[in-house]
């Protein structure tokens, strides 16, 4: 994990790529048709987010190791090149084998500054409109 943060800080792509393995397979669960498979999808993501997001930088928070298994949680921050901020908050479950990535279960997710509250979230999610702010 340490290697793959060095790699986005140092917008290094051959790099960050070596962390994958060939035929990584990455699902996301929470928008299934964003999934896929091989590392050069890898290579070929991180050449757009370096491009768009020049100056991103990585922290990883956390992480936890079970066996083959590496849950890691994650921060990657910096300006697009339209001016806004970009912040990715959540929480990457890699399968690790021969020190590359091998799968992953991604749930790192743009952070939604919305000042709605729980409720109002709430409500977006079961479709209430009658439960607002708080």
């Amino acid at each position: 994990m340490e290697r793959l943060r060095k790699a986005v800080d140092d917008h290094d792509l051959d790099a960050l790529v070596s962390c994958f393995a060939e035929n990584y397979r990455n699902e996301t669960p929470v928008h299934p048709g964003r999934g896929f498979e091989g590392h050069e999808q890898v290579r070929t993501n991180w050449q757009r987010i370096f491009a768009g997001v020049p100056d991103i930088r990585a922290e990883l928070l956390r992480t936890a190791v079970s066996g083959d298994r590496v849950w890691s949680e994650w921060e990657m921050r910096g300006t697009r090149r339209d001016g806004i901020a970009h912040i990715m908050r959540g929480v990457v479950i890699f399968e690790v084998a021969d020190d590359r990535a091998t799968s992953a279960r991604f749930y790192l997710e743009p952070v939604d500054a919305g000042d709605d509250g729980v409720n109002g979230a709430i409500g977006r999610a079961v479709g209430d409109p009658a439960t607002g702010p708080t």
